[in-house]
């Protein structure tokens, strides 16, 4: 597969396959000016099969980190400048997730007053409610 080297911008890499278009999706990359790369079943000597999103000018805040951990935890993230690989990471869900994930108790306050969601982390697979209590699990969640 030959794709051009990208000069300024993400790659997001070692995304499972069945959630390469979620997070296109979530990254609203169908309105996105820039070069766009989307890849999918890549062989993986980690995962197998794989995709990758390659993103032109794009430079992921930390909130926008966040949400893609959400939906995907564990793909690296590599930020690239002036044709050089300036950052590599592993994306993890962090221990807090503020406004990111919608309370699935619909009696919660987060539903019924206008107030931020603040959600913990329990374990790598399970969010809980720091409102309500309400404990969710990834496969689940729906984001804000």
């Amino acid at each position: 597969m030959m794709v051009a080297a990208l000069e300024s911008g993400s790659v997001i890499d070692h995304i499972p396959t069945d959630k390469l278009f979620t997070i296109a999706q979530l990254l609203e990359l169908e309105n996105f000016k820039e070069e766009v790369v989307i890849a999918n079943n890549l062989d993986s000597q980690i995962m197998t099969r794989k995709g990758l999103i390659k993103i032109a000018g794009k430079f992921f805040s930390e909130a926008e980190i966040n949400k893609l951990a959400v939906v995907c935890p564990n793909i690296r993230l590599t930020v690239i400048k002036d044709y050089q690989v300036v950052e590599k990471r592993q994306v993890t869900l962090p221990d807090t997730l503020t406004n990111i994930v919608k309370c699935a108790n619909p009696v919660c306050i987060t539903n019924n007053e206008p107030m931020k969601t603040v959600f913990y982390r329990m374990d790598t697979q399970t969010l809980k409610c720091r409102y309500c209590g309400k404990e969710q699990k990834l496969k689940d969640i729906k984001l804000k």
